[in-house]
């Protein structure tokens, strides 16, 4: 585990450092994207509307088992490889895992948002903000574009960076790549809808498993920004955390939204769905603007550092 701490510290700079070129992804499928191939392959294949719920739902864990299970195996084939050629091995490992966390591209996208409101008004930080969240963006004001940006931050500050993280410290990467691959599945097939309801159940379910304690940390590594409050915050995250419709997302939106001030969450429209959803830290501020987007920003980054440097007591404290 000791090897594993180091080279996850030296994945996270680096992730931080360089993030997603976008010349190579444009030359070259993305890991993820193969994860993607596969489950829309399989969830083809298995997932005949023509078959009752129950039977699909089945065929739905089954699926993800095998998908689990496979990366699992594969990635521990991958460690016996890298541990036949020394440092070049270390440095290989380092560059996947980074490429498999998503610190700089998040803090980009989100950027993205603040600079499109700035620059070019309410219909650039609306498009801008369109690729990193469900919701329709037609709907948003510009406080509603930055809400939106900042709760996009948190959530995926937990299920990006933390999440990755963690489960790459506790299984190497075989954990990292078994993770990744039921983030994708819930990304993809998790959802309500009669078309996914029963078959990606599964997925779904497992994603909330595997995220859970990912969620916490993320929360605590954000309100690691006033450390001098952290447990009178941290009782106001853990009052506010379960207003959220997700078991996990909760956690890392209230936070940020206890350590900015800003009323997060709250009623919103997606495409063919609203959600009428109480805010979260209902007493905050509720006209974001970009320069909140920028501030939220700059606790991610602190939490990012906060949790590198826990990494890094851990490795110490290991050897």
């Amino acid at each position: 585990m000791t090897s594993h701490l180091a080279i996850l510290v030296g994945a996270l700079l680096l992730d931080r450092l360089v993030g997603d070129p976008h010349w190579l992804w444009r030359r070259l499928p993305h890991p993820v994207v193969w994860f993607g191939k596969l489950i829309s392959l399989g969830e083809g294949w298995l997932n005949d509307l023509a078959v009752d719920e129950q039977r699909r739902r089945r065929r739905g864990v089954l699926f993800i088992m095998v998908l689990v299970a496979g990366v699992f195996v594969f990635g521990f084939i991958l460690c016996r490889l890298f541990g036949t050629v020394g440092i070049v091995g270390i440095f290989v490992e380092i560059v996947l895992v980074a490429i498999l966390l998503a610190q700089k591209s998040l803090l980009d996208h989100v950027n993205a948002v603040a600079k499109g409101l700035c620059a070019g008004g309410l219909e650039r930080g609306r498009r801008a903000v369109s690729m990193i969240v469900g919701r329709d963006p037609t709907t948003l004001d510009e406080a509603g574009v930055s809400r939106a940006a900042i709760e996009s931050l948190a959530e995926n500050f937990s299920d990006g960076v933390v999440a990755p993280a963690l489960w790459y410290a506790l299984l190497g990467l075989p954990g990292l790549l078994a993770y990744k691959m039921i983030n994708t599945a819930d990304s993809m097939i998790g959802h309500l809808s009669d078309r996914y309801r029963a078959f990606g159940w599964a997925a779904a379910k497992l994603d909330d498993v595997v995220n859970w304690p990912a969620a916490r940390l993320a929360a605590c590594l954000i309100l690691l920004s006033q450390p001098l409050k952290l447990g009178k915050n941290m009782k106001l995250v853990a009052r506010d955390a379960s207003l959220h419709r997700s078991p996990n997302a909760g956690w890392p939106e209230a936070a940020m939204a206890t350590i900015s001030g800003l009323a997060l969450g709250g009623p919103r429209i997606y495409v063919g769905d609203v959600a009428n959803d109480p805010f979260i830290n209902d007493t905050g501020r509720k006209d974001a603007g970009p320069q909140d987007i920028e501030r939220c920003i700059g606790i991610a980054d602190r939490a990012f550092f906060a949790g590198v440097a826990l990494v890094a007591v851990f490795f110490f404290v290991a050897l």
